[in-house]
């Protein structure tokens, strides 16, 4: 059994090392706690982004189609915890695709035909950076379609989803899940930081005022799709770190593959 000064031992260990000095070196002000609480992350993301690139190796193998699916409010962190899922995967076997609002031809087509035609060839992985869900939640919130259109979107999903399934592609859906609060904050910390106010968006602004319509249509989604061909994973997403974990364990435990494989 570790006594108190192992555990002593191993912290500074731990803070003496590459991590554990750039933590510390940081701009942010940051105690030895936090510090140590990324050295962990980063370790402990270290090892699942390996096991990441023995999942894809089998995907690439074994000519298989996988859809991963990020929904979840503004600010959540979908686009985050994509990053870290895919900065370590072989980036000509998989592709990102966050589509902007329709075009004036998509509009006239069928709601669902602009995201087939980005499913994934044999050997690949689609990361669904916010997806089909728009017209579950953002579409009807502020205003961007119909009732009936949201009420056939609805009708459809599930049985789309089973055609999916059916046809061999692999679906996982995660849904990263933060609280207003939380969500205000991360809008703050955008506003203020040149680097990431690009992010900010005319939906963005009006989410904080539109949160319990959101939370209204969020539920919906969630009551009309439990049952469907694949089930959601609710990520609580407030602390970031913890949420691109469990996002990645999730994604493993969902993709069968060779956990013994040398890379």
């Amino acid at each position: 059994m570790a006594t108190k000064d192992d555990n002593n031992n191993l912290a500074l260990k731990k803070l003496n090392s590459k991590l554990g000095i750039k933590a510390l070196l940081s701009k942010e002000k940051i105690s030895v706690d936090r510090a140590l609480r990324i050295v962990n992350y980063e370790k402990r993301l270290k090892r699942l982004q390996v096991e990441l690139i023995k999942m894809q190796t089998g995907v690439i193998e074994n000519q298989e189609r996988v859809i991963v699916i990020f929904e979840g409010r503004d600010a959540a962190g979908k686009g985050g915890a994509i990053r870290r899922i895919t900065e370590r995967i072989n980036p000509r076997h998989f592709r990102i695709v966050a589509l902007p609002k329709p075009t004036n031809d998509e509009q006239t087509q069928w709601y669902f035909q602009r995201y087939i035609q980005k499913f994934p060839k044999a050997g690949e992985i689609v990361f669904f950076d916010r997806s089909w869900y728009n017209r579950a939640v953002v579409e009807p919130v502020n205003g961007f379609c119909k009732e009936a259109e949201y009420n056939i979107f609805m009708s459809q999903v599930n049985d789309f989803e089973r055609m999916i399934t059916e046809s061999g592609i692999k679906l996982v859906k995660i849904y990263m899940s933060i609280t207003k609060r939380e969500q205000a904050k991360r809008f703050e910390d955008i506003r203020n930081n040149p680097l990431k106010q690009w992010k900010m968006t005319a939906v963005d602004e009006k989410a904080q005022d539109l949160w319990d319509r959101y939370t209204e249509y969020k539920s919906k989604m969630f009551e009309n799709t439990t049952e469907g061909a694949v089930p959601w994973k609710i990520i609580n997403a407030n602390r970031k770190t913890l949420a691109r974990i469990h996002s990645i364990e999730y994604l493993l435990k969902q993709i069968p593959y060779d956990k013994k494989r040398k890379v």
